[in-house]
């Protein structure tokens, strides 16, 4: 006996089927169209899922204050919702390459948008543990999405440079997402709100991800993406390989779990993530405490630190590719930069914020 309504749940969020295919003209005429309005859709969807994630640590010392939690406590809160969130991203991924992307993101930001409405209106230590968690684990339903949407409706050979403009997105909704967090608080005068407006936000983004978001070519009447631009992924032969839905073991065990690249890529991006989240959680009230910055300033720094990884992520991706691919090492040196900014930070007297906000564009 399977969990009652569980089956129900498959179905609404099953993806739509192939219908058919359209004339030629249209096809030639709808193919741009529909390409535009992924990437437009997936980027604004998946930015706006940051401005109910990036909120927490602008305003963290006046919520600190006002319910009179410590440093250990907001850590732990912090904490739990890095934590579902990872384990929602290895879980969701699987997920999500069974489910409409239209319906699955809309409800991720939907559910996201629920629980800041639901954490700014309560005042309790283990409901604020409970709901920042249980927002991690939704926030887990915001990238395989796009990670799929952008899979069906850009070829093999042009997905770097898309995906690299794409990726921006997190930093546009990160860098909102502090500013405007600052300025709620700032403007309405109470932490809950740093909750309350980007909350309001995201409802009205679920909305529009349910509006504008499709799932596969084939299922509005167009060509996989592959046939369309006659651009086919090379096998270890020389025959193109045709798309195909991969099965679960194909996923998991074959692509993920005996791959040793993802593995070291997650190692790299774990200790990556170690400096951005650091900022992220902790920057603004370091920020606040020795340097003596206002709620606005602690938001503009983030951001700072958001915005200022937009043009280094797309040049440096050119980079990249411009010395044969050698990403590895642009990385690494890339650490040397980050290093040397979180010793400015840490070592500049107060009243230099300026400067500390030059360091953090660097960071970014």
């Amino acid at each position: 006996m399977g969990i009652p309504g569980l089956s129900e749940l498959r179905r609404y969020f099953a993806p739509p089927p192939a219908i058919e295919r359209l004339p030629a003209e249209q096809v030639a005429k709808l193919y741009p169209r529909f390409r535009w309005q992924m990437l437009e859709a997936t980027f604004l969807g998946y930015a706006t899922f940051y401005l109910v994630r990036n909120n927490l640590g602008v305003v963290a010392n006046d919520f600190q204050e006002a319910l009179g939690y410590n440093n250990e406590s907001y850590g732990d809160i912090v904490t739990i919702s890095a934590l579902t969130y990872g384990l929602s991203k290895f879980l969701m991924g699987s997920v999500s390459d069974r489910s409409d992307p239209r319906k699955f993101m809309a409800a991720g930001l939907f559910l996201s948008a629920l629980c800041n409405f639901a954490f700014g209106a309560s005042a309790s230590y283990g409901m604020h543990m409970f709901l920042w968690g249980l927002n991690g684990f939704v926030q887990g339903m915001g990238w395989p999405p796009c990670g799929r949407t952008m899979g069906h409706w850009f070829s093999e050979s042009e997905r770097g440079l898309t995906f690299s403009i794409w990726n921006t997105s997190h930093n546009v909704g990160g860098g909102i997402a502090g500013y405007m967090t600052g300025w709620s608080v700032a403007t309405f005068g109470g932490w809950q709100y740093a909750f309350y407006v980007p909350g309001v936000l995201a409802t009205i983004g679920a909305v529009y991800l349910f509006i504008r978001l499709r799932d596969t070519p084939q299922s509005v009447g167009l060509p996989p993406i592959e046939e369309f631009r006659q651009d086919y992924p090379r096998g270890e032969g020389v025959e193109p390989v045709i798309e195909r839905e991969l099965t679960t073991r194909e996923l998991f065990v074959d692509h993920v779990l005996l791959n040793k690249f993802v593995w070291l890529l997650a190692l790299a991006n774990f200790f990556a993530y170690i400096t951005r989240y650091s900022m992220l959680d902790w920057g603004p009230k370091y920020l606040a405490a020795i340097k003596g910055a206002s709620i606005e300033e602690g938001g503009f720094a983030v951001t700072v630190l958001e915005f200022g990884g937009i043009p280094s992520t797309i040049l440096l991706g050119w980079a990249s590719a411009r010395i044969g691919g050698r990403r590895g090492m642009v990385a690494s040196l890339c650490m040397i930069p980050i290093f040397a900014a979180f010793a400015a930070i840490l070592f500049t007297p107060a009243g230099y914020l300026w400067l500390d906000m030059v360091m953090l564009c660097i960071v970014g």
